[in-house]
């Protein structure tokens, strides 16, 4: 039933190709479903950096808390049940199985009576089945992050009560907006009247469209601005700080997730720990401490320890590429090979500009997706002063994989990035040999 189920959402198309920006079918899906996002509060969180990260913070903490807590994140890595997690826990298989095909008689009915324009999205359809998931395990709150902008993606028919919009930087401009307004609005756009709205810090002319979207709605925003005490960090480049609120201070805090930028994803879920108390939760100031301390985030310098040790970091924009930069700059000393592989919509130019110069090795490959950046093309993004004699062309992640082990010194690192797709691919690839080794 699993394959089934899996084969059958495939099959509705790429959940970006395919998308197709609207709140009505998922509304009427929902409707015809009983309206499961009714059953629980939620916390919404748009953004274009530090989504995911700020998800599973505030995830580690309500369940430090004792916080029957639901998460809907995206993309998944290798498998689509990473997606949605009830208490840390995937969905099992026969969950997914069971609640995709409920979702799909539904849908496919609905389009029979003529009351959907067309069937839901791949992402629509995935947005039905976590929200039911939630409902059937009666979770206290749910955290969902938005697939894309936010006016009119689907997490936002779940009409959250509390909503973030984290960093806001060029991405997706084909969908969203070729300015850093235009993209702004999009993501501001889930603030509505009556909702708490938390902040993070931003650029001037995001924060401007932002801060007018509070107006225009009623709201009082919160910016997240937490006073940051850095206290250094360990080798492994995870954040030691102190946060001093208005509720109060949280010391000596060591984040799970590595990289200083993380301390302004951490700032945001404190705000939103702190709103959701207001609002009536039981978070115990030690409870912000340890979900911070224990948060774990998958393909977001995520390190492998070994001989070469391997990172994996989906830095697929020039924000996402500056921050994996600056973490390699200050925290490895080993020589660096690079396993690059994205989509051709990406600015590569601009992410090639700033992680190229400090490869000792750099691979260049192409993974299977239908965006997919062709190797011919990437070779046209490497600058004109690298040295060709350090530059592999690689067809498949296999091959990537293969030529970094051998160009790689044991004492060096290799580094996955430039898209969360290749790092699903990578990983399944990496987990697919240890099993055949053993």
């Amino acid at each position: 039933m699993f394959d089934e189920a899996l084969n059958y959402l495939l099959s509705l198309g790429h959940e970006t190709l395919a998308i197709k920006l609207g709140l009505t079918n998922t509304e009427r899906l929902l409707e015809a479903l009983g309206s499961p996002q009714k059953s629980f509060p939620s916390v919404q969180i748009a953004g274009t950096n530090g989504k995911g990260s700020t998800a599973v913070m505030l995830e580690a903490i309500c369940r430090a808390a004792s916080i029957e807590t639901g998460l809907y994140t995206s993309p998944h890595l290798v498998h689509i049940t990473e997606r949605i997690r009830i208490n840390r826990r995937e969905i099992s298989r026969t969950d997914f199985a069971r609640l995709t095909t409920k979702v799909r008689e539904s849908a496919e009915r609905l389009l029979a009576e003529d009351r959907l324009e067309t069937l839901p999205t791949f992402f629509e359809h995935l947005t039905a089945i976590a929200l039911m998931a939630f409902n059937e395990a009666r979770v206290r709150l749910a955290i969902l992050e938005t697939g894309l902008g936010g006016r009119l993606d689907a997490t936002t028919t779940a009409q959250a009560e509390i909503v973030v919009i984290t960093p806001v930087a060029l991405d997706h401009q084909e969908y969203l907006g070729e300015t850093l307004s235009e993209i702004a609005a999009e993501k501001a756009a889930i603030i509505r009247p009556g909702v708490t709205a938390i902040v993070a810090p931003q650029s001037p002319a995001a924060l401007d469209v932002i801060l007018k979207r509070c107006a225009d709605c009623g709201v009082a925003p919160r910016v997240a601005e937490c006073e940051i005490k850095a206290l250094g960090a360990d080798e492994t480049g995870r954040v030691r700080a102190t946060y001093k609120t208005q509720q109060g201070s949280y010391e000596n805090v060591l984040l799970g997730l590595r990289g200083r930028h993380q301390t302004t994803n951490a700032s945001v879920a404190i705000a939103l720990a702190e709103a959701l108390r207001e609002r009536g939760f039981s978070i115990p100031h030690a409870a912000i401490i340890a979900g911070l301390e224990s948060s774990t985030h998958a393909g977001r310098l995520e390190l492998r320890e070994g001989q070469p040790a391997i990172l994996f970091d989906g830095a697929h924009n020039p924000a996402g590429a500056r921050a994996l930069r600056d973490f390699l700059d200050e925290f490895t000393k080993a020589p660096i090979t690079f396993i690059f592989g994205a989509m051709r919509d990406k600015d590569l130019h601009d992410i090639a500009a700033t992680l190229f110069p400090v490869a000792h090795q750099l691979i260049l490959t192409q993974l299977s997706n239908p965006r997919v950046a062709t190797i011919e093309t990437l070779e046209q993004i490497v600058p004109s002063d690298f040295d060709i004699d350090r530059l592999t062309l690689a067809p498949s992640p296999t091959e990537a994989l293969s030529a970094a082990h051998r160009l790689t010194p044991p004492d060096g690192l290799i580094c996955i990035t430039g898209s969360l797709y290749l790092i699903g691919e990578m990983q399944a690839l990496i987990t697919d040999i240890r099993l055949a080794d053993k």
